[in-house]
Parts: structure tokens; sequence; C-alpha cells
């Protein structure tokens, strides 16, 4: 209890025994220091101090049970408020397990195997530096193909663009359409067949040999089974869905269509440094913003976020900078969060109801105020049996979050 209630509750007790001692009945001053202590006693602030914890406790509880660890209390609080969930799309929308689909290569020798397979060793090759998850996927599918990987010298990746090198004495280079610009590389030759493959929700990598454009390489990254679901769910909720993606636009909305988002709430083309900045304008914007990612380069956007959900088959980093965790890193479990919200600040909201309600009728009774009608007096053995019942009220009260449908 704060101080103002504190003095209030002191001042009515004050009143109750002025009141007795001048206006009750003999023995005046023994009436008015027992129904003064009722006062005090009945007002001590166990409900109020356990309202909003003991919810909280088990709340969390509950969610873990559920696949959902909060870690920070604030998080439930501004979930339930939140109006707009910003959604990372690779690993968090789709599985993270980006494989390769395309091997194109451009000229003259475009139609035979040979053409292909050189294309697709000088990317492995140069992609063995790499930690991206694309670069994964152009190592992997080399494999499955048996094509064999040579060692590359001079390695440099570009954040957000892509990387080049020397593979065999021939200078390679694999990105975006960012990339070929920086490096000065012509692609108005390959842009139809890039936007051919992005518009069937492929990743396009660019391969440059020779400072000129050799090829491309299409890459998916299969929608998770949940996602659809969740996202409808949550939509149905009253939350705005928003994909944050560092693909090309034409490949975001593709994969948006899917997920039955439409193109204005696609945020595509973001480098990583930038995903906090767009966290940060829907902020600007006036609304409470909540973001949902896994990798390393989400961990700034989950800290700007008003509510920072991290999958746990994430990064640890991201896990780090977020208030929540999803275990197994079902995007179901945002459906599973959001009603834990909504149940504890409900529940909180009762707790407090029933605390406030029970010192709004509890005071006046205790300083005799039944007394003149009924001759009704509150003794402190009583007052203390009634604050004891109001505190196990509210603790029972919040045990059924255990029940609480999730």
């Amino acid at each position: 209890m704060t101080a103002r209630p504190c003095l209030a509750v002191i001042a009515i007790a004050l009143v109750t025994f002025a009141a007795w001692a001048w206006l009750g009945p003999e023995p005046r001053l023994a009436h008015a220091l027992v129904n003064a202590v009722a006062v005090l006693i009945i007002a001590c602030p166990c409900a109020l101090g356990l309202a909003t914890p003991m919810s909280i406790m088990v709340g969390t509880g509950r969610g873990a049970s559920a696949g959902v660890l909060v870690k920070h209390a604030e998080a439930l609080e501004r979930f339930e408020r939140t109006t707009v969930l910003v959604v990372d799309k690779t690993g968090t929308l789709t599985e993270g397990k980006p494989r390769l689909v395309t091997v194109l290569p451009l000229g003259d020798a475009a139609a035979t195997r040979e053409a292909g397979d050189r294309l697709l060793r000088l990317a492995a090759s140069l992609e063995r530096g790499s930690e991206h998850p694309l670069a994964a996927a152009i190592v992997a599918g080399a494999a499955e193909r048996g094509v064999a990987i040579s060692e590359a010298s001079g390695f440099q990746s570009i954040t957000g663009k892509g990387v080049n090198g020397i593979v065999d004495g021939t200078s390679v280079a694999l990105g975006n359409h960012a990339l070929l610009d920086l490096l000065g590389i012509a692609s108005d030759d390959v842009a139809r067949v890039a936007d051919h493959l992005r518009r069937q929700g492929q990743t396009v990598v660019f391969v440059a040999i020779d400072s000129a454009v050799a090829g491309v390489l299409g890459i998916a990254d299969p929608i998770k089974p949940s996602s659809r679901e969740a996202i409808r769910a949550l939509r149905a909720d009253g939350l705005r869905i928003v994909m944050l993606t560092g693909d090309s636009r034409t490949t975001a909305e593709a994969v948006a269509h899917q997920l039955g988002l439409a193109p204005g709430d696609v945020i595509a083309e973001v480098l990583p440094a930038q995903k906090a900045a767009a966290v940060a304008e829907l902020k600007a914007s006036g609304h409470l913003v909540a973001m949902a990612g896994d990798g390393i380069n989400d961990a700034p956007a989950l800290a700007a976020a008003d509510v920072g959900i991290a999958m746990s088959t994430g990064a640890d980093v991201a896990i780090e900078s977020a208030g929540i965790a999803l275990l197994g890193g079902d995007l179901r479990g945002l459906v599973r969060a959001r009603r834990l919200s909504r149940a504890t600040m409900r529940n909180i909201r009762q707790n407090l109801f029933l605390a406030f309600l029970y010192n709004t009728l509890g005071i006046p009774i205790a300083a005799g105020v039944l007394y003149p009608a009924f001759g009704l007096l509150l003794s402190p053995m009583l007052a203390s049996a009634a604050m004891s019942a109001s505190s196990v009220s509210v603790i029972a009260n919040a045990l059924r979050l255990r029940r609480a449908a999730l």
C-alpha cells in the first residue's frame, strides 16, 4: 500500500476513534479503541499486495507448461495491448532451412549440365566461407548434386549484399542486386528471369564471374505448417501482422500471399541494421509493437520493440534480447502467448477489484456504520479473519490461471 492510502486509513481510524469517543455508548473509550483497531486490521493491504504478483507467478507457470517462457513480467502486460506484430520471415515464418531448387546458368552454354555444375561449383566454393543460411543451402545443394568444391581465396563478406572472392583463379561474386550495383556489374539481362523466380517465392542469388553475371541460383525456404494457422488466429484477435525480410519485394510478396498477408503488410529489402529502425518507425506512428524473430540480426529489433518474442530454436543473443521465448519454434506459440497475456491481465484486474471491494465494504463496517441501525460491531478478531479471507480469495482466483485455455 502506498503512502496516500496508508494515510487515508490512519485518518479513517482516527475519525472512528474520535466519533466513538464523543458520540458512542459507554464504555466510550473501549468502543473507540476496539473499532479503530478493527479499521486498521481490516484495511491491511495483503490482498492488494498479492493481487498482481500471484497472477503473474501462476500465469508464467501456466505459460511455461504451454511452451511460452516469460522472462519479463511487463511483457505480458504489453503484449495484451499490442496492436502490431512484426514477424521476421526467415526462420520464424519459414522453416529457416533454405534449400537450393534452381541452378540457372546464362549464355551460350546455359543448356548444358556442365555449365550448371561449374556455376554451382564456383558459387559453393566461395560460399563455404560464409555463415549465412543461404550459403549453407548452396553448399548443401552442391553436395546433393555431387559437385566437388574448390578452395577459395580473398573471401570478403559485404553485410546485407553478398560475398566475393577468387576460386580457381576466377573472380566470383554472389549476392543480391545491391551487390551487383556496388561492384558495377550490369544485371538487366537477367532481370526477367530473376522476377520469374521471385514470383515463385524463391530468393534469387546472382552469380557473377569475372565481372559479368553468369547465372542465378534460386533458393526456397518452406513456410512452416503452423504459420498460416497462427497468422489467421492472431489477425482474428485484432493484431496487424507485418512481415519483415531482407528478401526482394517480389519474393516477399509471393510468400506473404501464401500466408494471406496484403502487400501493404510487407517490409522488404531491409538490411540487418535497418530492422530496428523499421520497428521504431512503427512505434513512432502510435502503435504498440511486438517483434518476433530468431536470428542474430533480429536482436536489435527485438530489443527496440515494446515486446520482443524469440524462438528458442534461434540464436542465443536473440533469446537474450526478448521478453518472451517460444519453445520449439512453433508460431502457434504466439497465439498462446497472446491468450496468456489476456488471461493474466484479466485475472490481475479481478484480483484488484476483489481487494478494493473488500476494503470498500469492510472499512465502513469495521468503523461501525451498521451499529446505529442493527447494533452490529466488527471485533478485531473477526476483522483479522476477514482480512485473511480476502487474501485467500485473491490467491484462489489467481490459481484459476492454471486451468486457462491456451
